[in-house]
């Protein structure tokens, strides 16, 4: 007994430090695995989501309009104290015209004492149970609004899968831009850790150069001096990455306590980029912003004439059955009775309201067109800028690339003389500092082209397939 709660403790103990061990591990994140968690977890693209389910049930309703209604009710009523009402008295009525006959005919003798007086009293006709059931059928024939309602559900549904088409688009803009902004802070710290490493590497020759009297204390100073003031950069670039990390963490829905470790490289590969003409006639044809907003105008052309239908008549057909009965003791004397037909229902005058409803409906449609015009000039101007930002870029990376390669070579070779003795201190310090801005600029301006790469992609509704496949029950008609 004590051999097994001695091993039960140790398996305790093993699997506890197992759980810590993986909890401790940090999630690798690639941009594919940041995409898809986004697109799992953003709640833009779930709320689009809720509306094109909203929108399906809304095309069913419109259908359910031009359906048959069938209606069925039922009551059952007993009087508690059956009402009454005033009433010539029946029985009064009855005997004097039972006498009048007897003595006109000469079968009694006239006795005018036997007549009663006619009066009013108080009498009942209604009977104690009733009930009564009523089964109605109506179709409607014909209803502008009801027919032009199923196609104004439908171009809604249309505009509410756009929608989140466009949330899709800029969920996964917005992931890469802050992947790609992750990855050049990271890449920043790791030339900042390089520039500090250089210094540090530096000052190790020169102290190794004093001990032969090659170099002065001064010298040994300023080494020490130019590694001090690295130090804070390095930090500051540290918590920049850091930052960046979480601020990726939040858009995934990651928790801030989580490590995360980010796998990619920012990559630059030349590519023969579209002609102005050619991608602006592509934006204006497939940005998914434009045609929310294309399709919201029909919607809107769709509402006024739905409008327009209150000068319409509605015809509409209608049968009905009813069931009934009324007893004093349970014994129900059942009747039936049943209809049909057909009903014609017309607006003539409604104070101006179908008019106004129509005009309003019209100017919410040129508001939507301005609205268009105004999108796709931005749209436009947004291209252009995209485009020479990516000329821009390109042309400077090859230029950048050459400068590193200059860069690193002036750094050794500055090096190298201050070790032969016919350099100087200044030589290495500015040496350092170029090679280190050359790769800032070659990494800021890869950042950059890649976001404005994706910005560019956003813009033209170039969205890989895939991610829209992650919501294809909601995108297929």
């Amino acid at each position: 007994m004590h051999l097994l709660k001695k091993n039960l403790k140790l398996y305790v103990f093993f699997f506890l430090l197992l759980s810590s061990t993986i909890s401790g591990q940090a999630k690798v994140i690639t941009l594919e695995s940041a995409i898809q968690t986004a697109l799992k977890s953003n709640r833009q693209i779930q709320i689009a989501k809720l509306n094109v389910e909203k929108s399906e049930k809304a095309v069913s309703e419109a259908f359910g309009y031009a359906l048959p209604t069938v209606n069925l009710s039922a009551n059952f009523s007993r009087f508690l104290t059956k009402p009454k009402m005033s009433f010539p008295d029946f029985k009064a009525l009855l005997t004097n015209s039972t006498y009048g006959i007897l003595f006109n005919e000469g079968i009694l003798p006239r006795d005018k004492s036997k007549f009663l007086p006619i009066q009013n009293v108080l009498q009942t006709f209604a009977q104690r149970n009733n009930y009564q059931a009523d089964l109605k059928i109506s179709q409607i024939l014909f209803n502008s609004a009801v027919f032009r309602g199923i196609g104004a559900s439908q171009i809604y549904l249309n505009l509410s899968k756009e929608q989140l088409k466009s949330e899709i688009s800029k969920t996964v803009l917005n992931v890469k831009k802050a992947y790609y902004g992750a990855l050049l802070a990271r890449d920043l710290m790791k030339i900042s850790k390089e520039r500090y490493a250089n210094a540090k590497e530096h000052l190790k020759n020169i102290k190794a150069m004093k001990k032969h009297g090659l170099v002065s204390d001064f010298n040994e100073m300023r080494a020490e001096v130019q590694v001090e003031n690295i130090r804070p950069v390095l930090l500051q670039m540290e918590n920049i990455y850091k930052n960046a990390k979480n601020g990726l963490k939040i858009l995934l829905g990651v928790d801030q306590a989580a490590a995360i470790k980010l796998t990619g490289e920012m990559k630059y590969n030349k590519e023969l980029l579209p002609g102005e003409e050619e991608t602006i006639n592509r934006g204006i044809e497939s940005n998914l912003d434009l045609n929310t907003l294309k399709i919201k105008n029909q919607l809107d052309d769709e509402f006024a004439a739905i409008d327009r239908g209150g000068y319409w008549p509605t015809i509409a057909a209608f049968g009905a059955y009813s069931l009934a009965g009324n007893s004093d003791n349970w014994n129900f004397n059942n009747y039936s009775s049943s209809t049909i037909g057909l009903s014609f229902s017309m607006n003539l005058f409604q104070g101006g309201r179908t008019l106004r409803k129509v005009q309003q409906d019209e100017i919410t449609g040129l508001q939507t067109k301005e609205q268009i015009a105004t999108l796709r000039d931005a749209t436009i101007s947004q291209i252009k800028a995209k485009l020479n930002d990516l000329k821009r870029v390109q042309a400077q990376i090859e230029a950048m690339n050459n400068n590193i390669k200059l860069a690193e070579r002036a750094y050794q070779i500055a090096e190298d003389r201050y070790k032969q003795g016919t350099g100087s201190e200044l030589e290495v310090k500015d040496a350092n500092v170029s090679l280190s801005q050359a790769r800032v600029n070659s990494a800021n301006a890869i950042h950059d082209y890649l976001v404005a790469k994706a910005e560019l992609d956003n813009l033209l509704g170039a969205v890989n397939q895939k991610y829209f496949d992650e919501y294809k029950n909601y995108l297929e008609n």
